[in-house]
């Protein structure tokens, strides 16, 4: 009964027909604060719905802002782990909400945030365990965010790490697993090919182009991957609803950058 509450829940999160997912992630004000587009997560979130979304990510003391009671419906991905820029070990990944509450929630999905490189990597990982066990026996879909970033990785974005990391995150259990985009879809091909999961990409620090953004994407795409979670280049972006649908023309439609950038005009 878990696999088939599983695969009803991971309806919820990605498109049932394409297979892939476009999830917007809006976990970033524990980590940075009350940063614009998360100030009023209420607008901000039904603009997003608005779009198309498959999905949001979200801490739990915000369920009561971001629950849809009216207008589209959305699925909902409750992050696990959490640290804040003031901490000395930002990259230090605590766990602050339990599979059982996010249950209570009304999750559809819970996320996990794992570096790797670095000298708290070994509790991570030791998280990322339960977790894992946890979510397979509460048949709880599991979205493992894996970067490469520490002491001893000097390029975040190169394709050794970051293969290594959507490894460790399918090895380790995860029904999805996110990643940075490598750059070229040549590169984030080998990162698909060893990572028997979907793999979804970041959208990473806020760009000044939207060309940029959908360029990346589309790049992931026709790589192999699965989809996006991306945050501020989304939900900072001067029309939310009109970006999503630009990314979800890419990501279910097979559309062009071209065909993309005309929804934004």
């Amino acid at each position: 009964m878990t696999i088939l509450g599983k695969q009803i829940r991971l309806e919820r999160i990605i498109n049932r027909n394409t297979r892939k997912t476009v999830i917007v992630p809006m976990d970033h004000g524990i980590s940075v604060g009350p940063i614009d587009g998360i100030r009023d997560m209420k607008t901000t979130i039904a603009k997003i719905a608005k779009g198309g979304a498959n999905a949001i990510v979200e801490h739990k003391g915000l369920i009561a802002e971001g629950h849809r009671r009216q207008g589209t419906d959305i699925g909902l991905i409750i992050h696990l782990s959490a640290s804040t820029s003031l901490s000395m070990y930002p990259n230090a990944k605590t766990l602050v909400c339990s599979v059982e509450e996010a249950i209570k929630l009304g999750a559809d999905a819970v996320s996990i945030h794992v570096n790797l490189g670095n000298g708290q990597e070994k509790e991570m990982l030791a998280d990322f365990g339960r977790i894992s066990y946890e979510t397979r026996n509460w048949g709880l879909p599991l979205l493992a965010m894996m970067y490469p970033r520490g002491e001893k990785i000097k390029d975040e974005y190169d394709v050794n790490v970051v293969k290594h990391a959507a490894r460790v995150g399918y090895e380790m259990g995860a029904d999805l697993v996110k990643v940075s985009y490598t750059g070229s879809p040549e590169t984030f091909r080998e990162v698909v090919e060893g990572c028997e999961v979907p793999v979804v990409i970041a959208g990473g620090p806020k760009m000044d182009s939207d060309g940029d953004i959908l360029q990346m994407v589309k790049g992931s795409i026709d790589a192999g991957g699965s989809g996006v979670s991306i945050g501020r280049n989304v939900f900072q972006h001067r029309d939310p609803t009109k970006m999503v649908q630009a990314i979800s023309a890419i990501v279910h439609e097979e559309a062009t950058v071209a065909e993309a950038l005309r929804i934004l005009e």
